[in-house]
């Protein structure tokens, strides 16, 4: 991001939320990028989305920063990994979202749909790589009519360009995942019914939406 607008976005950032953006970086835990959650918060505002599900928490940053836009707003949030379900509970009760945020401590590919809200306006990506697919086509009967999925990471930081072309400092693990994102992404753009837009900020962001 440009070092001057990222200023004038960041003059916006509270000293919570600074403290979680923090304990990521010091940790290695994976949470959106500015740029891309900027662009995040606009389409919540702009489309007036009022529900959410979110695939894979971490320590619940995005959810608490689009849990924030509006008490409106509801998200069912779903995560795997235990010690990232313990931090985020921690985290979402000291913001005081426990009535907008409903954490699922559970395997995304596994939870049963009838636990979850019958539609969403809003389906948020940013979970395990390789089960992109999985997760669109499994969710997406959950999407509005008028809804939006917004799918995080899909440049892997420039690993799925690099693996389309040389890919030799790359790890096998990484190839592998630089190419199911690459597949995902691709994918995205055979479904008839939806109209799918790639944005070169952050990590890579595609928006999805019915035709």
């Amino acid at each position: 991001m440009n070092p001057y607008i990222e200023t004038l976005n960041r003059n916006k950032a509270t000293k919570a939320f600074i403290e979680l953006e923090n304990y990521a970086s010091v940790h290695q835990v994976p949470i959106i990028q500015y740029e891309s959650l900027m662009m995040l918060q606009m389409l919540i505002r702009t489309k007036r989305v009022k529900t959410i599900l979110e695939i894979g928490t971490a320590i619940a940053y995005s959810a608490l920063q689009m849990a924030t836009l509006s008490e409106e707003i509801t998200i069912d949030t779903l995560e795997r990994d235990e010690k990232m379900v313990a931090l985020a509970t921690k985290n979402i009760q000291q913001f005081g979202k426990q009535t907008q945020i409903h954490l699922h401590f559970v395997d995304a590919l596994e939870i049963e749909l009838d636990e979850l809200q019958p539609q969403y306006d809003l389906i948020f990506i940013d979970a395990a790589k390789a089960q992109y697919q999985k997760f669109f086509e499994r969710f997406v009967p959950l999407l509005a009519p008028g809804g939006i999925v917004v799918t995080d990471n899909i440049l892997f930081h420039g690993c799925v360009e690099q693996s389309l072309s040389d890919g030799l400092n790359l790890s096998k693990n990484v190839q592998h995942l630089a190419k199911k994102i690459d597949q995902y992404n691709h994918f995205l753009n055979t479904l008839p019914e939806m109209e799918t837009y790639y944005f070169d900020i952050g990590d890579g962001l595609a928006i999805t939406m019915r035709k």
